[in-house]
């Protein structure tokens, strides 16, 4: 028995304590709730955005992967260049590699490239690539097609860089 008094006597009190609290927390909790729907005053909103004006753009070229595009930055300080390339029929971009990535698009023609491997990708206008980077996957383009093959091609290179670099050919004849 005397423990249930005790038990009792705890609950009154908590209970009284809290009702003598319960003004305090009240005024408290109306405050931080004020004061927060005050500050969203002074947060520009985007109802109250106003519209762009005297801005263009224009699409150049568009292209889509045939597959995931994993694109990587160099490490440090980046060169983005944007280039448009054109290679005439039976034309050649020679055997070359680069120091950074590159992401291409074909905005007209078909581009094959041969690759390191010996492997030969065909790129048909419409579509997008990414060129790695370094000595291990050098790489020739060839328009063996009757239009000229264009690319817009960005460029992510280490600052300073050269767009490409020359290298060997590969003997795919031996592969």
């Amino acid at each position: 028995m005397p423990v249930r008094i005790g038990r009792q006597q705890e609950q009154q009190e908590r209970q009284e304590r809290q009702e003598q609290q319960g003004p305090q927390r009240r005024l408290g909790k109306a405050l931080v709730i004020g004061g927060c729907v005050a500050a969203l005053g002074f947060v520009p909103a985007a109802a109250v955005a106003t519209p762009g004006s005297g801005v263009s753009g224009t699409v150049v070229a568009e292209g889509t992967s045939v597959g995931k595009l994993k694109v990587k930055a160099p490490k440090g300080r980046t060169d983005v260049t944007f280039r448009t390339i054109t290679v005439e029929p039976g034309g050649s971009t020679g055997w070359h590699t680069h120091r950074g990535q590159l992401i291409a698009v074909v905005k007209s023609g078909t581009l094959t490239r041969t690759l390191d491997d010996c492997t030969v990708e065909v790129t048909p206008a419409g579509t997008s690539f990414i060129e790695p980077s370094g000595a291990k996957h050098r790489h020739v383009g060839r328009n063996l097609g009757t239009e000229p093959v264009v690319l817009w091609v960005t460029y992510l290179l280490p600052e300073g860089s050269p767009l490409s670099d020359d290298a060997d050919a590969v003997d795919c004849g031996k592969k």
